[in-house]
């Protein structure tokens, strides 16, 4: 029995209108209709100032911080992270989250990857750095820290106790640097 084959059609999707029904303090919520071929549509779009998230590596493991997530009703272990204000560079979020979060400043940082979480729904993009080179500037983080053994935070990554999808991304990424230096 021969199967066919129905050749998917990418389509860009022309906007012919744009509401935007909510503005909160991060964040706006905008209807969009669009033109799909023939065909109109509405989308939900989630517009986001976008992020910056730090792997925080010293020899001991990966700092980690430990927050409550009200939109899933639980605690959540994950890298430091924020959203980047007006005017500012994902880098600059980076270190300035990694201060406040942690009380650590890093000596050295570099961009290991920039992704959409949701690109279903959000226009977010998350960028993900490596830190390295830790020195406490503050005995006071906003947050509590663990540093995690990378072999310990892959096998949670496994085992589904880490769930924080920038956390994770930023975990495999570290750990392939760590086994494979350039």
């Amino acid at each position: 029995m021969k199967e066919e084959v129905k050749e998917e059609v990418n389509r860009e999707e022309e906007t012919i209108a744009s509401e935007e029904v909510y503005q909160g303090r991060i964040l706006r919520l905008r209807i969009d209709t669009v033109r799909a071929g023939k065909k109109t549509k509405r989308r939900e779009i989630v517009v986001h100032p976008g992020a910056a998230a730090v792997v925080a590596m010293s020899d001991e493991g990966i700092l980690l911080v430990e927050q409550y997530r009200k939109a899933v009703e639980s605690k959540s272990l994950e890298i430091p992270a924020g959203t980047i204000e007006a005017g500012e560079s994902p880098e600059g979020c980076a270190m300035r989250e990694l201060i406040e979060e942690t009380g650590f400043r890093a000596s050295k940082l570099d961009k290991m990857v920039e992704f959409f979480p949701s690109p279903g729904v959000s226009s977010e993009v998350i960028h993900i750095f490596r830190a390295e080179g830790l020195k406490r500037v503050s005995t006071e983080p906003e947050l509590p820290t663990r540093v995690i053994p990378a072999e310990e935070l892959l096998s949670m990554i496994k085992s589904g106790k880490l769930k924080d999808g920038k956390t994770i991304i930023g975990v495999l990424l570290a750990s392939t640097t760590i086994a494979d230096p350039e």
